[in-house]
């Protein structure tokens, strides 16, 4: 008989990044697609900004995350984390969302890149006007 593990789930997603995050009791591990945190964040800031929810909700080193993202660059990929892991510690616990959300982690940063127009050489960007 297969016994089951205590686990918690969350999707965060940002720019063009989409991040599945589980949660499950433990010392504190990440794996993010199957390598350490400081090894797939070398920045510190990514790494931070991606355990920010733990930090805030006191949970630092009680949990064990485990991270699937996929899409975007480094910056989405650890907002999209940051979300995900924000999610999942509200299955664990719905008592954190006034904690959450008065620090802003549950809100999904809507920000998108706007696309090329035609005749620009970039979304706005316009070629230098000359009158003669």
């Amino acid at each position: 008989m297969a016994t089951t593990v205590e686990q918690y789930h969350g999707v965060g997603r940002r720019k063009t990044s989409v991040a599945r995050v589980y949660l499950r009791p433990g010392r504190g591990e990440w794996l993010v697609n199957e390598r350490p945190l400081a090894e797939y964040f070398p920045r510190t800031s990514h790494q931070q900004h991606a355990g920010e929810p733990l930090e805030v909700t006191e949970n630092s080193g009680t949990y064990d995350v485990k991270v699937v993202v996929r899409g975007g660059g480094k910056t989405g990929q650890a907002g999209a984390i940051r979300l995900g892991v924000a999610r999942a510690l509200l299955q664990l616990d719905p008592e954190y969302r006034p904690t959450l959300r008065q620090k802003g982690m549950l809100t999904r940063d809507p920000r998108e890149v706007e696309r090329k127009k035609p005749g620009r050489p970039k979304a706005r960007k316009r070629f230098q006007f000359s009158k003669r």
